[in-house]
């Protein structure tokens, strides 16, 4: 199985991607068309020269990748991607051999955590609106960040029934620190992720924001909104 597990950041994606990880069974792989992203765009994103020198660019050698033999020989393979990297030119046709998933989060609590790592945000920055035309492309299934805080075993054995794998304990819970397949941007993000050893608890209430925060916001939801009535 290959699962493409879609979401725009700070949507809990790299704690999915240490959960599947932890299986004995997954292969794993963090953002893959990030560099071609970058190269393609010229974006002056946090440690852009480090992931070009250090991912592949060529958007059409990342597509093949995405549908080879599976790394170490791994009976499946999770890869973390983003809707808004995928823009025009990109090779998506390798999504029809996966499994796809969307995961979501409130886009209030998105733009109060991508404001804490990156001032500058735009709305193509937190993809919602490539995320729901990406929906709309390629279907699949989908699955609130929220719910998963709220309840991990529960939600994790749901998407595990809707994609015909069987549930792993070990999805919940994975030793602290970097993994080797870790993006070279992790030095900037992950901080928080790799203090920890399972899923956080259930978040509190949602942040107030204000001026261009509170209007991004109020461009995102609809979008949102649109993908959790989908939700498992």
């Amino acid at each position: 199985m290959r699962i493409a597990m879609w979401s725009g950041p700070r949507n809990l994606s790299t704690a999915m991607m240490y959960s599947f990880g932890n299986r004995a069974d997954f292969a794993i792989w963090d953002e893959p068309f990030y560099a071609p992203y970058l190269a393609a765009t010229g974006l002056d994103h946090p440690m852009r020269d480090e992931i070009l020198a250090a991912h592949e660019v060529n958007p059409a050698k990342v597509a093949t990748r995405c549908i080879d033999s599976i790394p170490a020989q791994k009976a499946h393979f999770y890869m973390k991607h983003m809707p808004h990297h995928m823009i025009y030119g990109m090779p998506l046709d390798w999504a029809n051999e996966c499994v796809n998933v969307h995961l979501i989060r409130h886009p209030a609590r998105v733009i109060a955590s991508y404001g804490v790592k990156r001032q500058e945000m735009t709305f193509n920055d937190i993809g919602y609106a490539q995320q729901a035309a990406l929906f709309d492309k390629i279907g699949g299934h989908v699955i609130d960040s929220a719910d998963i805080r709220t309840n991990p075993e529960k939600m994790l054995r749901k998407l595990c029934e809707a994609i015909d794998l069987p549930f792993e304990p070990a999805m919940l819970k994975w030793k602290a620190g970097p993994r080797a397949e870790d993006g070279v941007w992790a030095a900037h993000w992950y901080n928080a992720v790799h203090q920890s050893t399972g899923f956080a608890g259930a978040e509190g209430p949602l942040p107030e924001l204000e001026g261009e925060a509170a209007e991004l916001c109020a461009q995102a939801l609809p979008y949102y909104e649109r993908l959790a009535a989908r939700k498992l």
